[in-house]
């Protein structure tokens, strides 16, 4: 049975975690008496939300408490941001070194520090803002990832200012595949290998247009080496999951496009392996992204 949302949404503050350059806020869950050498999941929120009404949407708590996983809630302040978006399109914000990008580096560290976390498992995850805060922390620090998600979100570096953002999320003028993939290699000095990738949208998204989502898979296809379409498709939940698998038949990045839904995280709250609470951004359309993600990262067996 799924574990109630009572018992598993308190989240505890995280203190001291470096010198902060992008002044973020940062929360915690640790389910009790945790073994050592266990997983660690970053979780982004998006605009107008905060970790907390995240985490009871999405069912990321009751998960970890599930299969024995930490998660870490960096949180933007209004003082850096009005809506309190993560500011993935700031120059400042968007490469390794400095900005929000070291704050959730630094997070991480104190994290894996504390609760002795596995560091070859280190995940990441966002929507919105937050999924576009996860592109930027995929390529600044893909050393860190083993794998990440992106919910409604946007490609790294497809904009660098205010206006270019909100034509990137209409869908227009999104750099060539050359640049894409150009981008993300001169972000780091990594050679691999790269994190595994899982983009969701809504195909009625008139917030993030979803161009953006294949926009993102084009993004890292040339770096997994897998570039053209899908190996395959199958259906999963009643929704179509297009994955590309390497030369040794690993699925490195994934694709679902969910049909008739908006802006915001898919979720499937109902049954025994429902997650999650139905709100603003949280949408009830019969597929859970939290449990799918975290069984592509191999967190639930």
């Amino acid at each position: 049975m799924p574990i109630s949302p009572e018992t598993s949404d308190h989240l505890s503050a995280l203190g001291h975690f470096g010198t902060d350059p992008g002044s973020l806020g940062a929360d915690t869950y640790v389910p009790k008496n945790l073994p050592k050498g266990r997983p660690l999941v970053v979780v982004l929120h998006g605009s107008t939300q905060s970790p907390e009404s995240y985490n009871i949407g999405s069912g990321w708590s009751a998960l970890a408490d599930e299969c024995g996983i930490a998660l870490l809630f960096p949180e933007q302040r209004k003082a850096n941001n009005p809506i309190g978006s993560f500011n993935w399109f700031k120059l400042g914000d968007s490469h390794r070194g400095g900005g929000e990008p070291l704050s959730i580096r630094q997070m991480i560290k104190q994290v894996v520090d504390d609760h002795a976390i596995d560091p070859s498992r280190v995940f990441i995850t966002g929507m919105s803002s937050g999924g576009a805060m996860t592109s930027v922390m995929l390529a600044t620090y893909p050393e860190v990832f083993a794998g990440g998600a992106i919910i409604a979100g946007l490609p790294y570096r497809s904009a660098t200012n205010m206006m270019e953002a909100l034509v990137r999320m209409n869908g227009y003028g999104s750099p060539s595949d050359s640049q894409l993939d150009a981008l993300v290699r001169g972000a780091s000095t990594f050679t691999g290998p790269w994190p595994t990738i899982s983009v969701w949208h809504g195909d009625d998204d008139t917030t993030v247009d979803n161009s953006n989502a294949s926009s993102i898979v084009r993004q890292w296809q040339k770096i997994h080496k897998v570039e053209g379409p899908p190996t395959h498709v199958e259906m999963v939940d009643g929704f179509p999951r297009e994955v590309w698998c390497d030369a040794d038949g690993r699925v490195v990045i994934e694709q679902y496009i969910i049909g008739n839904m908006g802006h915001g995280t898919p979720i499937s709250a109902g049954g025994d392996d429902g997650l999650g609470k139905e709100g603003k951004y949280m949408l009830e359309v019969g597929i859970s992204s939290t449990r799918h993600i975290a069984d592509f990262w191999g967190l639930t067996s």
